[in-house]
């Protein structure tokens, strides 16, 4: 089993920036593939970004390609999102998730591990 754990949330103003980090421990493996969702209150999961595990390619949501950064460093077996020019859209609880995939990286079904979650406010 690997254990998710997110960290890095909070208040921050519109057009500000946060970098949110997911450690991973247990049976962590560079062989996962990483990604991250996020769920605004009443809205359905959203996918937000993901990075494959050995091409190292990134895939990004439309609406925050350009403003957000997924890395990953596998020596320390964390993964984290760089989230720049922050809009109050943003707000949601953010998850880092993973498992052993190659593809459909934004559908959450295709992850088996999940965190519990970091909350983002983003005031206007």
């Amino acid at each position: 089993q690997m254990q998710l754990a997110e960290s890095g949330g909070g208040l921050v103003q519109a057009g500000g920036s946060l970098r949110l980090s997911c450690a991973a421990t247990g049976r962590t493996n560079s062989d996962y593939s990483m990604g991250w969702f996020r769920q605004a209150p009443g809205k359905e999961g959203e996918f937000v970004a993901a990075h494959h595990w050995n091409s190292g390619r990134t895939y990004y949501a439309e609406s925050v390609k350009g403003r957000f950064t997924i890395s990953r460093d596998n020596a320390k077996n964390t993964v984290s999102l760089q989230m720049n020019i922050l809009r109050p859209e943003d707000t949601a609880v953010y998850y880092c998730a993973a498992n052993l995939i190659n593809s459909d990286y934004n559908r959450p079904a295709s992850f088996r591990f999940w965190g519990q979650g970091t909350q983002v406010t983003v005031s206007s």
